[in-house]
C-alpha cells in the first residue's frame, strides 16, 4: 500500500472516530497503533478524562490486523498521523522497537530502555517517550510496597520487558535475572540496560534454577492472555515466599497469579502499569495533568 493509501486509511478512520462537540480545553487527535487491539482500554481513558477536562478529545484504534497492514506499513501511518495533525501515537505490540526507526528524537528514558509506547509530534519533531516503565513502577510503589527487592526473576525481554526490568532496577533491584524464549533478545536486554546498573542484570535460561533462587517473579511476556492462555514458567516453582507481579490486565488474573494467590504470594495485576502509562502518555499529549483516580475510575468503567 502506497503512503498515500495509508493517509487516506488512517483520514477515514478519523472521520468514524470523531464526533461532534467541543470543549474549552481545545481538540486533541491521537491514537493508537498495534495488532488485535479492538478491546484495548486505553482509548477510553483518554478520552473520558479529555471530556472531564473540557477537550474535544479523539482516540483512533490504527489496527494493523483490523487493517490488513504488514509491518512495514508504519513507517506510513506515523508519516500520516503526523500530517493530519495528531498530537501523538500510543504504540503497542509488536511495534514498540520498530517504530524507533520512525521517530527524530528519543526521551533519555526511552533511549535507555531501547523501546517506545508514545510518540509525541512537535513541529517537525517525532519524540519518542516511555511511559510503561514509570507506569509499572508508581504501579508497583502503591502495590508491593516492602516487597524485597534482591533477587528478582523476569521473564520477557521484548519491548514492555525492557521498559519493566528498567523499571525494577531504577525501584532498587540488586540482582535481575531475565529469561526469554529468544535468548539473544534477553542478552541484548541485558547489555543495552546494563550500561547504567553495572552488575545488577544478567540472563537466565532454566526457570528452575532461576525462581526458586529469586525473591519476586514478573511476568513481562503475552503468556497469560485470553489470546496466549497458560503460564510462562511451570507454577509449581512458586512458593508462598515470592511475590509475583504480571503486566497483562485482561484477565485482571492471569493463570499465574491465581496460582501464586493460591499458595498465599503476595500479587500485583497488570490494570495499575496500564492506568498509570495513560496517565502519563496524556500529558505528554495535552500538557494537562490527569486525575489518577479518575482515570483508575474511567479504566474500570470501560471493562
Amino acid at each position: 500500500m502506497t503512503d498515500d493509501a495509508c493517509l487516506e486509511r488512517l483520514r477515514e478512520l478519523v472521520l468514524r472516530a470523531a464526533a461532534p462537540g467541543s470543549g474549552s480545553g481545545g481538540s486533541v487527535l491521537v491514537g493508537l497503533v498495534g495488532r488485535g487491539i479492538q478491546a484495548s482500554r486505553t482509548p477510553a481513558m483518554h478520552m473520558r478524562e479529555g471530556a472531564r477536562l473540557g477537550f474535544r478529545y479523539v482516540y483512533v484504534l490504527i489496527d494493523f490486523d483490523r487493517l490488513g497492514m504488514p509491518d512495514t506499513a508504519l513507517g506510513a501511518f506515523v508519516d500520516a498521523a503526523q500530517a493530519l495533525g495528531f498530537a501523538g501515537l500510543n504504540v503497542t505490540h509488536p511495534f514498540k522497537q520498530s517504530v524507533l526507526a520512525e521517530l527524530t528524537e528519543l526521551a533519555p528514558e526511552a533511549s535507555a530502555i531501547g523501546a517506545v509506547n508514545t510518540v509525541v509530534f512537535g513541529r517537525g519533531v517525532r519524540k519518542g517517550c516511555n511511559t510503561d516503565s514509570w507506569g509499572f513502577a508508581e504501579s508497583f510503589r502503591d502495590g508491593m510496597a516492602g516487597c524485597a527487592l534482591e533477587n528478582v526473576v523476569q521473564f520477557g525481554a521484548g519491548g514492555a520487558g525492557a521498559a519493566v526490568a528498567y523499571a525494577l532496577l531504577r525501584l532498587g533491584v540488586r540482582d535481575l535475572a531475565v529469561i526469554d524464549s529468544d535468548p539473544a533478545r534477553s542478552r541484548a536486554l541485558a547489555a543495552r540496560i546494563g550500561a547504567g546498573f553495572a552488575g545488577c542484570i544478567r540472563t537466565e535460561d532454566a526457570p528452575e534454577r532461576a525462581v526458586p533462587r529469586a525473591g519476586g517473579i514478573v511476568n513481562a511476556t503475552p503468556v497469560g492472555m485470553a489470546k496466549y492462555p497458560g503460564t510462562p514458567f511451570p507454577t509449581e516453582l512458586i512458593s508462598a515466599r515470592h511475590w509475583v507481579a504480571d503486566i497483562i490486565y485482561f484477565p485482571r488474573e492471569t493463570e499465574l497469579l491465581h496460582a501464586a494467590r493460591a499458595k498465599g504470594c503476595r500479587t500485583l495485576a497488570g490494570t495499575g502499569m496500564a492506568v498509570y502509562q495513560a496517565v502519563s502518555a496524556f500529558e505528554l499529549f495535552t500538557g494537562a495533568v490527569p486525575d489518577r483516580v479518575a482515570m483508575t475510575r474511567h479504566f474500570e468503567a470501560a471493562s
